[in-house]
C-alpha cells in the first residue's frame, strides 16, 4: 500500500480539486541544472570536434607550413610541402596514414570539455542569473560581449595545456606532455597562453553573440520556430564571424605555441605575440572558416538540451 501511494505521489500532484500532471523533464533537470548543462556541452563540443578535426588539424598545418615557407632555421629553408586546404589534407592522407587526420584529437577534445563546457554554463548564468536580460527579453550587447568574453578567457586560460599538446603532439599525448616540461618545466604548458586566451575571447565573442541574437532575432521577427533550420541558420552566422574575429589571433596561437625553444623555455622565433602578428601579416595570411565546427555544435547542442529536457538555450 505504501509503495502504492508513493507512486501515486510521483506521478501526480494535486491542487485542491484540480490534477495537475507529473513532473516535467525540464523540472526533473532543475534539481542539477548546472552539471546537466555543462555535460551537454560538453558533449555536443566532442561531436563537433570529432566531426570536424581533420580541417583543424589541415588549418594548424597551413599556419606552420606559412612561417616554414619563410622561416630560416639552422642555415636551411623549409619551403612549405602543400599548398591549399584540399592539397593538404590530401597529402596528409598520402603520405602519413588517413586516421592521422585526427592526430591530436583526444588533447582537443580534453580542451572543449573544461573550454566548451565551462564557456556555455558560465554565458548562460550570467545572462540569466548574475547581469540579466531586458524587459522585452533582449540580452543587451554590452551585456552579452561581458557575458561571452570574460569566459571564454578563463576556460581558455585553465585549458592551455592541452591546447599546447594538441599543436605539438607527433607521437602522442604523453609523449608532447613529457617533451613540453622537458623544454620548459611546468610553466612550459602555458606557453603561448596570451594569444590563445586573446583568440578565445574573441572567438567566444563572436560565437556566442552572434548566435544569442541571431537566434533571438529569427525567432522574434519571423516565423521561423525554434527549431533546427533556426537554429542551422544562427549557428552558420555565429561560425563566421566568430571565424573573421579570432582567425588572426588563432595564426599567431599557433606559431607561437609550436616555435622552438631555448633552454629557458623562450622562443627562438618571436619575442611575442605581437612580434608574431607582425611577421604573419608582412609574408602571408588566409581564412580559415570556423562555421562547420558551430553548426556542428549548436545543432548538436541544442537537440541534445531539447533530448534531455531542458529549455533551448
Amino acid at each position: 500500500m505504501l509503495s502504492t501511494a508513493l507512486g501515486i505521489v510521483r506521478e501526480e500532484c494535486f491542487s485542491g480539486n484540480q490534477r495537475t500532471p507529473a513532473m516535467s523533464p525540464v523540472q526533473e533537470n532543475s534539481r542539477w541544472p548546472r552539471v546537466s548543462k555543462f555535460t551537454l556541452s560538453a558533449c555536443a563540443a566532442t561531436v563537433a570536434e570529432l566531426v570536424t578535426f581533420p580541417l583543424d588539424l589541415t588549418k594548424t598545418r597551413l599556419q606552420i607550413q606559412g612561417e616554414g615557407g619563410s622561416r630560416q632555421h639552422g642555415g636551411s629553408v623549409q619551403p612549405p610541402k602543400h599548398r591549399g586546404m584540399l592539397s593538404t589534407a590530401l597529402g596528409i592522407v598520402r603520405e602519413e596514414w588517413p586516421l592521422n587526420l585526427w592526430q591530436g584529437v583526444t588533447p582537443a577534445i580534453y580542451r572543449h570539455i573544461v573550454y566548451s563546457g565551462g564557456r556555455m554554463l558560465a554565458y548562460e548564468q550570467l545572462r540569466e542569473s548574475v547581469l540579466g536580460r531586458s524587459e522585452d527579453g533582449i540580452f543587451p550587447v554590452w551585456k552579452a560581449v561581458i557575458g561571452s568574453m570574460i569566459p571564454g578567457a578563463l576556460g581558455q586560460f585553465i585549458a592551455s595545456p592541452t591546447d599546447l599538446v594538441k599543436v605539438q603532439i607527433i607521437h602522442g599525448v604523453y609523449h608532447a606532455f613529457t617533451k613540453i616540461i622537458a623544454e620548459g618545466g611546468i610553466r612550459g604548458l602555458w606557453a603561448g597562453w596570451v594569444p590563445s586566451v586573446q583568440r578565445a575571447a574573441l572567438v567566444n565573442l563572436g560565437d556566442l553573440l552572434t548566435y544569442d541574437t541571431v537566434k533571438h532575432s529569427l525567432l522574434t521577427n519571423t516565423s521561423i520556430p525554434d527549431n533546427s533550420i533556426c537554429h542551422g541558420l544562427a549557428s552558420i552566422c555565429s561560425g563566421l564571424v566568430a571565424a573573421i574575429m579570432g582567425t588572426p589571433a588563432d595564426v599567431v596561437k599557433t606559431r607561437v605555441m609550436n616555435q622552438p625553444r631555448d633552454s629557458n623555455g623562450r622562443g627562438l622565433l618571436y619575442k611575442s605575440s605581437t612580434d608574431c602578428l607582425a611577421q604573419s601579416v608582412r609574408k602571408e595570411g588566409f581564412f580559415y572558416c570556423r562555421a562547420p565546427w558551430s553548426l556542428t555544435f549548436w545543432l548538436t547542442f541544442e537537440q541534445m538540451r531539447r533530448a534531455m529536457g531542458i529549455s533551448s538555450f
